[in-house]
């Protein structure tokens, strides 16, 4: 057993996977064997997390993953800890799953504590509800006020394989009871973890599975792998890192790549050529040899005050072919127009924003997208979930349902890398197995983060990498950025601004001055 962290990437397999190698096991185990063995990982885990807990209550559902939490109960009743189990069946013993019902009958026989309802004054619980094969339907009744109290408890709770009502594929929400339908979960004061049980499952990290599933923890159960990943989780040994130090010491500014940032469009009622300054500052501090901005509309800045280093050009005199271009940070309506050149000359484009906005519009920029992959051009597409589902023609609700299926769908249509952003960041590629980013946090959800990804790619996309590893890469950093932004209070927030600079010496450079 070992807690899972952003250092190592990490194998993810979804239900029908996760369900062949149970089975498979199963098969050359004595019965009931794995229930057992996840019974005392559940039951170890949670002495570890809460050694000093003195009342424990363990909600158990009516399938097998109840019947890990009887397990756990057991061994947690064994070593003196006062369990009381709230447990609904099927009315019928004989109704359970043969595993389950052994497990049942043990607890009996153990003289395991069972109520109706929690006790009032738990400090640890056990959300041993729904597994990964969930439920079809919400709830009623008593299930349905246990999940709400393990959802909105302050108390910390430990989920056995998955929360109960996550997608355990998709990391969508089954089911919310309507007493917390409002209330999102992040806002919860207690600590959640969870113990995934033989694999790793993707909905564990995104979607909703950050907040619901907290510290994820994996046990294996003695299986070994038997299959190929659905998704990996990406961790910092596989992000990698620009080239910048492995170059000769006869390097020039040329040697690490031109980035060109065509955006930040401006007019009589708009201006938006922040969010093309901070694409520009980010590709700067992450490596780039030279930044050029093509600022669209009715700009007239010449010069950044702030970063003398970069350098403006009139968008018709970029040199298309020889620079990464970054497309669509605050372009607005104007950006149109440009993309059509663009797309048939950069051999390198990183579409963003307002870009991505347009080629959804136009089914002609559609076409010239596609055409890309035919000749061998890098092209990545960073959309937030809105963007995906004008792209996709769906609803965002549907993105958001299934961010893994989405990211893949926009890829093979495409033909190019696909990150889709937000809570556990997808990138896909034709040919490759998708990732899902383990770094970054709310902290990201600011204005103009997106402008900074975007640099950033372009950064290292200059420098030589592949679109895929260029995304990786990027997101990665991004959002490591964000989780060492060590910030408990709202004084000193991490703004755009900030993260543009994506250095080490600036977050220990803040860092000093709040201890000073």
């Amino acid at each position: 057993m070992h807690a899972i962290s952003s250092l190592t990437t990490q194998a993810l397999h979804g239900v029908e996977a996760t369900r062949r190698r149970e089975q498979q096991a199963a098969m050359a185990l004595p019965a009931h064997t794995l229930m057992q063995r996840a019974g005392l990982a559940a039951a170890r885990l949670s002495l570890a997390l809460a050694p000093h807990a003195r009342r424990i209550w363990v909600a158990c559902g009516p399938g097998n993953n109840g019947g890990d939490g009887l397990e756990a109960a057991m061994h947690l009743h064994q070593r003196g800890k006062e369990v009381l189990v709230t447990w609904q069946g099927p009315g019928d013993d004989a109704g359970l799953p043969p595993d389950a019902r052994a497990s049942l009958e043990r607890a009996r026989k153990a003289g395991l504590a069972f109520a109706a309802t929690p006790p009032p004054d738990f400090d640890f619980a056990i959300d041993a509800l729904f597994g990964i094969g969930g439920k079809a339907h919400a709830p009623t009744g008593p299930l349905a006020q246990w999940l709400t109290l393990l959802r909105t408890t302050e108390q910390p709770v430990l989920a056995i394989d998955v929360p109960s009502g996550l997608n355990a594929d998709t990391g969508a929400l089954s089911f919310a009871p309507e007493s917390i339908a409002a209330k999102p979960c992040e806002q919860r004061a207690g600590a959640r973890f969870t113990l995934s049980l033989l694999t790793l499952k993707p909905g564990l990290f995104t979607g909703a599975g950050r907040d619901m599933a907290g510290q994820v923890w994996l046990d294996d159960l003695g299986v070994d792998a038997i299959s190929a990943p659905d998704a990996w989780l990406l961790g910092q040994d596989r992000a990698g890192r620009t080239s910048r130090s492995l170059h000769a010491h006869t390097s020039h500014k040329g040697s690490f790549g031109d980035v060109a940032i065509v955006g930040g469009e401006s007019g009589p009622h708009t201006h938006m050529a922040g969010a093309a300054l901070l694409a520009a500052r980010a590709a700067l501090h992450m490596g780039a040899g030279r930044v050029f901005v093509a600022l669209l509309g009715e700009a007239d800045l010449s010069v950044d005050p702030q970063q003398p280093e970069l350098m403006f050009r009139n968008p018709d005199a970029l040199d298309l072919k020889s620079q990464v271009v970054v497309c669509g940070c605050g372009g607005g309506a104007s950006i149109a127009a440009m993309l059509p050149r663009i797309l048939s000359s950069a051999t390198a484009l990183v579409l963003d924003a307002d870009a991505l906005n347009a080629v959804a519009a136009d089914p002609q920029l559609q076409t010239q997208l596609k055409a890309r992959q035919g000749r061998g051009y890098r092209t990545v597409l960073t959309p937030h979930p809105l963007e995906a589902a004008r792209l996709l023609g769906t609803p965002t609700a549907q993105v958001q349902g299934d961010r893994l299926e989405a990211a893949r769908r926009l890829s093979a249509t495409f033909g190019c890398v696909v990150v889709l952003k937000g809570s556990g960041t997808v990138i896909a590629a034709p040919g490759e197995v998708p990732v899902i980013n383990s770094s970054g946090n709310a902290r990201l959800a600011t204005a103009g983060t997106g402008d900074v990804l975007a640099g950033m790619l372009g950064a290292w996309m200059a420098d030589g990498a592949e679109a895929f590893a260029a995304a990786c890469g990027a997101v990665f950093i991004h959002g490591k950025l964000a989780d060492q932004w060590d910030d408990p209070t709202t004084e000193h927030p991490l703004t755009a601004s900030l993260l543009a600079k994506n250095h080490q010496a600036d977050l220990q450079q803040k860092q000093k001055y709040q201890r000073g």
